[in-house]
């Protein structure tokens, strides 16, 4: 079983780590995840600025 990596720089989902792992986000279960990996990274961000207004 593969993992799935989002590459910041195409926007595109590897199978496998294919590129320099400064471009990557990851790794995931399922090319799904990989997918959503900026929306994942946005509301965390989100989620922590709001951490910080507390």
């Amino acid at each position: 079983m593969s993992d799935y990596w989002f590459n910041v720089n195409t926007k595109q989902v590897e199978q496998g780590a294919q590129s320099s792992w400064k471009h990557l986000l990851g790794p995931y279960k399922t090319y799904e995840e990989a997918a959503r990996a900026l929306e994942k990274v946005q509301q965390r961000n989100e989620d922590w600025e709001n951490d910080d207004d507390a």
